[in-house]
């Protein structure tokens, strides 16, 4: 191993956890202590800040420098870099455009090698019928409620709300103005193209998620909190959840029926419901809902005959919405 690719392998180890004793370094590097003592000196004239501890249990701690260093990256680490902003264009068409421009700097310093291999990456990102389209959000709005987030810091923000046409309302204009919100932010999501804040109203005293695209800050901020765990403790879960409209990630309303179609024909558009053959040219589907009507008529989109298995609700759910298409189809 050249002293090269040992230094990048080095730095690599030290930014995988906090403290990395030096016999375990040595080892996992295959080299002596010396050696390892002699490479850390050359990260340190190479602007890396390496904090070192004096001992039998001695060791190293790779922390912030006052100034920003050489990346250094091994081959995986920027292979993975570079499909990373290949795909950000998914998430948001602005960082999109950052990510881009990015994307072309690492690529000129790149050797021939990985430059060949990255060429042969080429990644789209392709929304899920359905998904909503990426809405543009300011990057500085981002930074500052991820600085918010971090320093445990209450937000202070405008939050307009959508009009007919699905644009912002314009704060003032005639209309009364409303009061700023006021939420401790916890985490900020990306999911289907769009960024949430998931943070504690304090002014409807419960959790809620903001779309960030619609957040307008106001400076300076409130003051620092506590951090509180989101219900359940699980950030994907809760998310999930108030997308189903409730509190646990479950649907509110779920139930099965007997579908007079393949199973191969039905699995692709079965969503997150499950799907057990029956026979060649029958299935089963189980899936959920927030309301019984609306089970039902996802059912519908199927457009063959099917047989309810269950529960007694979601018949009822059948039979109601047959008699609203019916004085429907005589209007």
């Amino acid at each position: 191993m050249t002293t090269t690719s040992r230094l990048l392998n080095l730095l690599s180890l030290l930014q995988t956890r906090r403290d990395w004793p030096g016999s375990l370094l040595a080892a996992r590097l295959d080299v002596s202590d010396r050696t390892v003592r002699r490479d850390v000196d050359r990260l340190r004239e190479l602007g890396y800040a390496i904090h070192a501890t004096m001992g039998v249990d001695g060791g190293y701690r790779l922390d912030a420098g006052s100034e920003l260093p050489p990346l250094l990256f091994d081959d995986d680490q920027a292979l993975a870099l570079a499909v990373a902003l290949q795909t950000a264009p998914g998430i948001d068409a602005r960082i999109g455009e950052a990510a881009i421009r990015a994307l072309a700097t690492i690529r000129q310093v790149m050797p021939s090698r990985l430059r060949h291999r990255l060429d042969a990456l080429h990644v789209t990102t392709v929304g899920r019928p359905g998904d909503a389209p990426p809405n543009p959000v300011s990057l500085d709005v981002l930074v500052t409620v991820s600085d918010a987030v971090r320093d445990h810091e209450t937000l202070r923000f405008d939050y307009p709300a959508r009009d007919a046409a699905g644009d912002d309302e314009a704060v003032g204009g005639g209309r009364e103005l409303r009061p700023p919100r006021r939420v401790e932010p916890h985490h900020l999501v990306a999911s289907h193209g769009r960024w949430y804040l998931v943070g504690w109203d304090l002014d409807r005293d419960d959790w809620r998620l903001h779309r960030v695209d619609r957040v307008r800050p106001r400076t300076p901020n409130g003051p620092r909190f506590t951090p509180r765990t989101v219900p359940g403790g699980d950030v994907d879960a809760f998310v999930s959840a108030r997308f189903k409209g409730s509190d646990v990630d479950e649907w509110a309303c779920r139930g099965t029926v007997v579908l007079h179609l393949p199973a191969h024909d039905v699995l692709p558009f079965a969503g997150d419901g499950t799907v057990i053959a029956v026979d060649d040219q029958r299935c089963t589907l189980e899936a959920g809902s927030w309301s019984w009507g609306s089970l039902a008529a996802s059912f519908g989109r199927f457009d063959v005959a099917m047989d309810v298995l269950g529960p007694p609700e979601l018949a009822d759910a059948f039979a109601a919405l047959a008699e609203r298409y019916a004085a429907t189809s005589q209007r």
